[in-house]
């Protein structure tokens, strides 16, 4: 029996993402930037709930579990909001908005996950992040965060939840990016 490696994410419209490259564009001036795993346009996403690797006969219900999910949440507006970190390894772009209702939706899709039989982890309290770039030790990532503190998107509705397929680099192959695709994707609301 085969098997997938799934999430469910919320993804920036173009609009949004254009202006976040446009200021990631800035960071990539930044001394050590060369150093760090700069991850591409196409990868950025907001995870809800990591799957990790689903089997096919699981497929069925998880998608019926992230509709239903999706239909008992309403559209909500959210922002690409500042930056972060965790410790030395990861740089994030934050949100804002709709934190509550993105929260909630995060919740239900871990939810639809363990109910659909997917073996899934405690849930935590979820920071809603789109990692930006990781190191390969640990780096001061402290300038790049205090670049992108000013940093605010124009705002959009989250309407839909997904369900994104990743492919993992090749190893070996110098540059080489996780492949990430939309699988599914559901309307929130009604």
């Amino acid at each position: 029996m085969s098997s997938q490696r799934l999430f469910a994410a919320v993804l920036p419209p173009e609009p949004a993402a254009d202006e976040l490259a446009r200021a990631v564009g800035t960071l990539h001036t930044i001394p050590g930037a060369v150093d760090l795993r700069w991850t591409a346009r196409p990868g950025w996403h907001y995870t809800l709930a990591f799957y990790g690797e689903v089997g096919e006969e699981l497929l069925p219900e998880l998608y019926g579990r992230l509709e239903r999910a999706a239909h008992r949440t309403e559209p909500f507006p959210l922002r690409i909001h500042g930056g972060g970190r965790f410790d030395g390894r990861a740089l994030w772009a934050g949100a804002a908005g709709g934190l509550d209702t993105l929260r909630l939706l995060a919740a239900r899709a871990h939810a639809a996950a363990r109910k659909a039989g997917v073996p899934m982890e405690e849930p935590h309290r979820h920071t809603p992040h789109l990692t930006l770039a990781r190191s390969r030790g640990h780096a001061d990532l402290t300038p790049y965060t205090a670049a992108l503190e000013g940093f605010e998107s124009g705002e959009w509705e989250v309407g839909e939840l997904g369900l994104v397929r990743s492919r993992l680099p090749v190893d070996g192959v110098p540059g080489e990016q996780p492949r990430y695709e939309v699988v599914r994707a559901w309307p929130l609301g009604r």
